[in-house]
C-alpha cells in the first residue's frame, strides 16, 4: 500500500481535529433518524435555506421510462461519464454538485451524465441500484446517438461508488453487457456492507462518517437484512466474481472507516485480471473531497486526468 500526500498530512489532520472539535457541539452520530429527522438533515445537507448552485450548463432529462438524470455537455465531447452521487443511498441528488460535474466536464472533454437514483428509506435496496442500472443500459444504448461516442466511464464517491460497482456486475451478470464501460472511478465507497474490520473498530469518532452511522445507513438502505443476507454479491460487491470488469482507481483516507473496503477491493480487482489504480491518502477522513483541502484539489486533479486518460 503506498500512501500519498504525506507532505500536507499537517493541514489535513488539522482540519480533521478542527471538524470533530466543531461536531463536538452537536448531537453525536449516531443511527439515523426518524422520516422528520432525516427530511431536516436533507434540507441542512442541501445548504438550509441557501439551494445548491445550478449552473445553466447542466440540464435535466428523464432516461428509460423514468430515470432523472443532470447531462453537462462541453464543446467537444470525446467520452461520457456516468456519475452516481454520494449520501448514504439516504441523501445527495444530481444537481448537488454542478460547479464540480461542469468543471470534470470542460476539462475532461466528457459529456457528465449524473443519475437521481431514488434514496431510501422512502425507496430502500433495490430501487437506486435499479435505477443506475437503468441509466447505464440506456446509455449503452444511446450514446453513440446523443454524444457522438460510444467511450463510456463510470463512477461515483461513496455510496455512489458502490452503486457504480453493483451497475457494472448487474449490466455482465443480467444483461451479459461487458466492456462497455471502459473504466471506473471510486472515491471512499462502503463495498462490505457487513461491515469489514476498519467499519467495526472505527468507534464514534465524529468525522463525516463513523461505525454507527454507517450501520445506520446500511439499515436504511437494506431495512430486514441481517448481517449475512448483507454479505450477498448483489449487495456487498466485495464478494462478488469481479472478472470482466473494466480498469478502476479506487481512492480512500487512512482515517476513513472505509478503508478496508477499498484495500480489499482493489485486492481482489486486481486478482480478477483488471487494472487498479489504488490511493491512499494520507490523514484524509471519509468524504475529504467535500472539503477546501490541499489534497482535495490533488485528487480532483488526479480524478480529471484518469479519467481523461481512460
Amino acid at each position: 500500500m503506498t500512501i500519498t500526500d504525506e507532505d500536507c498530512l499537517q493541514e489535513t489532520l488539522a482540519f480533521n481535529e478542527q471538524f470533530e472539535v466543531a461536531a463536538a457541539s452537536r448531537p453525536a452520530r449516531g443511527r439515523m433518524p426518524d422520516a422528520a429527522g432525516l427530511a431536516l438533515l436533507r434540507r441542512n445537507r442541501l445548504g438550509g435555506d441557501t439551494p445548491p448552485v445550478r449552473l445553466p450548463h447542466g440540464r435535466d432529462r428523464v432516461v428509460d421510462g423514468g430515470v432523472n438524470v443532470r447531462v453537462f455537455v462541453p464543446d467537444h465531447v470525446e467520452g461520457v461519464y456516468l456519475h452516481l452521487h454520494g449520501g448514504g443511498w439516504a441523501f445527495g441528488s444530481a444537481g448537488g454538485q454542478d460547479e464540480r460535474l461542469w468543471r470534470l466536464a470542460e476539462r475532461t472533454r466528457l459529456a457528465v451524465v449524473s443519475v437521481d437514483y431514488r434514496l431510501a428509506p422512502e425507496h430502500p435496496f433495490p430501487a437506486g441500484p435499479d435505477d443506475c442500472e437503468a441509466a447505464a443500459r440506456w446509455l449503452v444504448a444511446h450514446a453513440a446517438a446523443e454524444f457522438g461516442t460510444e467511450r463510456l466511464l463510470i463512477g461515483g464517491e461513496s455510496a455512489g461508488a458502490h452503486l457504480s460497482v453493483v451497475t457494472l456486475l448487474r449490466l455482465r451478470d443480467r444483461h451479459g453487457i461487458a466492456g462497455a464501460f471502459r473504466a471506473a472511478h471510486l472515491l471512499f465507497g462502503p463495498y462490505d456492507l457487513s461491515m469489514t474490520p476498519s467499519q467495526r473498530r472505527f468507534g464514534s469518532r465524529q468525522l463525516l462518517s463513523n461505525t454507527e452511522s454507517l450501520r445506520g445507513s446500511y439499515e436504511l438502505f437494506t431495512p430486514g437484512m441481517g448481517e449475512e443476507q448483507r454479505r450477498s454479491p448483489e449487495v456487498s460487491p466485495l464478494f462478488a466474481d469481479l472478472a470482466g470488469l473494466p480498469s478502476a482507481r479506487i481512492v480512500v483516507g487512512t482515517e476513513d472507516p472505509l478503508l478496508d473496503d477499498s484495500l480489499f477491493l482493489a485486492a481482489r480487482w486486481r486478482a480478477a485480471g483488471a487494472p487498479v489504480r489504488l490511493g491512499v491518502v494520507a490523514g484524509a477522513m471519509h468524504g475529504f473531497t467535500l472539503f477546501p483541502l490541499t489534497v482535495t484539489e490533488r485528487e480532483l486533479r488526479r480524478e480529471r486526468d484518469f479519467l481523461a486518460a481512460a
